[in-house]
């Protein structure tokens, strides 16, 4: 499994977590949603089953779950800020095409 965050993801991870006081790391997935098919979800990974698969970077850990996993596969996540915007780019290799307002996206696998 190969997904990679950047420093400024693996930083951002690691305050995020820190401040909230809990958690083990950042839950990444992939749900049905939008025109194009699917959607990212995030969100604090409280605990670890035994349908996920944590990726570790460093000391910050990002939780997957394994049906999610095909289609992240090859993945970037970067943290970004311009201007006074801030957010978590994905850089998904698996995508195929996006909706045009950027909120969904369709993949290969």
């Amino acid at each position: 499994m190969t997904i990679k965050l950047t420093e400024a993801a693996v930083k951002r991870v690691r305050d995020m977590v820190m401040k909230r006081g809990s958690g083990v790391g950042l839950r990444i997935g992939v749900v049905k949603s939008g025109c194009s098919g699917f959607s990212y979800a995030l969100d604090y990974a409280e605990e670890v089953t035994s349908d996920d698969e944590v990726i570790a970077q460093g000391d910050v850990k990002v939780v997957i779950d394994k049906a999610s996993l095909p289609m992240l596969e090859g993945m970037e996540l970067d943290f970004v800020r311009e201007g006074l915007n801030q957010s978590f780019k994905f850089r998904n290799p698996n995508v195929t095409s996006e909706c045009g307002c950027g909120e969904s996206f369709s993949v290969t696998k």
